[in-house]
């Protein structure tokens, strides 16, 4: 893996300079429902952190022309989304560790509700709107560790924001009744090169977490063309 890791930094390397300001806009979705217990919660945050510190992280940020911009939002209920970080541009140790502290010291602002991945996804593909520059490719990481209980049609709205060149990526917490990995595959998992990462249970999500990391800002992903143009 870190062989072809160093061969597509490489190839970025050699890329021609674009009209984008950053590589990547990164809207990070915390599912924080009723499943998630406290202990849990713990466990996300730190693990966030803990892959925006790692090495291997700000090495490919730094690559990355313009390097990227990621926000944190936490998703429950119909009504339960919030932009819990804003919009942070990303391109070195300094602004990766600024927030990846900003992440561990990040409070919880929903408990005990339903799951509406849905809302979720339409509430991240919101905030694109107010990201502060253009960037080459929009992302949405979505991760949770259950299936829609409740509001509208996730696939349904996954397929609108995917047709307007927005990447659904997902990561996945398993050990909850049911599964909720097909799921994600199929109603969540969108766009350009989407893929769903997996985490065997919530200790597993550090690692999951860093290794979903590294597959969304890989250079040679990131330099595919734009489609939606900005003025």
């Amino acid at each position: 893996m870190l062989r072809a890791l160093v061969f597509c930094l490489s190839a970025a390397a050699a890329q021609p300079a674009t009209a984008q300001d950053c590589a990547v806009e990164l809207v990070l979705a915390m599912d924080v429902s009723r499943s998630v217990d406290a202990a849990e919660f713990g466990l996300i945050r730190h693990g966030t952190a803990e892959a925006f510190r790692r090495a291997e992280i700000i090495e490919l940020v730094g690559w990355l022309p313009g390097g990227v911009i990621a926000t944190v939002t936490q998703w429950s209920g119909a009504d339960q989304q919030m932009q819990a970080i804003g919009w942070r541009h990303l391109s070195g140790p300094e602004s990766l560790g600024a927030f990846a502290d900003e992440i561990d010291a990040m409070t919880r602002h929903f408990r005990f509700e339903l799951t509406a991945p849905g809302e979720a996804l339409a509430h991240a593909a919101s905030l694109h709107d107010s990201a502060p520059m253009a960037c080459r490719r929009r992302v949405i990481d979505i991760a949770g560790d259950g299936i829609r209980n409740t509001g509208r049609d996730t696939a349904a709205t996954a397929d609108a924001i995917a047709a307007d060149g927005v990447t659904i990526n997902g990561l996945v917490v398993r050990g909850d009744t049911p599964d909720p990995l097909d799921f994600y595959h199929t109603e969540i998992k969108r766009g350009a090169l989407a893929f769903i990462e997996v985490s065997d249970g919530y200790d597993d999500f550090p690692r999951a977490m860093f290794r979903k990391l590294l597959r969304e800002l890989t250079p040679s992903v990131s330099a595919l063309p734009a489609i939606r143009r900005y003025e």
